[in-house]
């Protein structure tokens, strides 16, 4: 049975990128968020058991989708994919609970190793 993941950034191209750079051979069921509160429907609807969340979108920013899920008891994996590598928007979205911090552009060789550290993939 495929692993329901879910795609949240609201830059089609990074989105794009993103997909590229998950494993082949990773049975998983895409969805894809344009923005937090669509990211949050589809975490509701039982279809994030691993998210990817960019921390800047309209509507709901990141930092937001995790304060909410805290509050929903989190239980799905949160990787967040941004652009803003600075030390304290890492500690931020750690202490809300997301599992890792990747920078923007997201490669196969910067994923690989955070889906295997949290048994995600081999």
């Amino acid at each position: 049975m495929p692993l329901p993941i879910v795609i949240a950034d609201d830059s089609l191209l990074a989105r794009k990128v993103l997909t590229r750079a998950l494993p082949e051979d990773w049975d998983v069921e895409i969805s894809y968020a344009t923005n937090g509160r669509e990211a949050l429907d589809h975490y509701r609807a039982g279809r994030a058991a691993v998210m990817f969340l960019d921390l800047t979108m309209p509507d709901m920013t990141g930092y937001q989708v995790l304060d909410a899920l805290q509050h929903e008891d989190l239980n799905t994996f949160v990787i967040v994919v941004s652009a803003d590598v600075q030390p304290l928007a890492q500690e931020r979205v750690r202490a809300l609970g997301a599992v890792a911090f990747l920078p923007k552009p997201v490669t196969p060789e910067a994923l690989r190793p955070v889906l295997k550290e949290f048994g995600l993939h081999a």
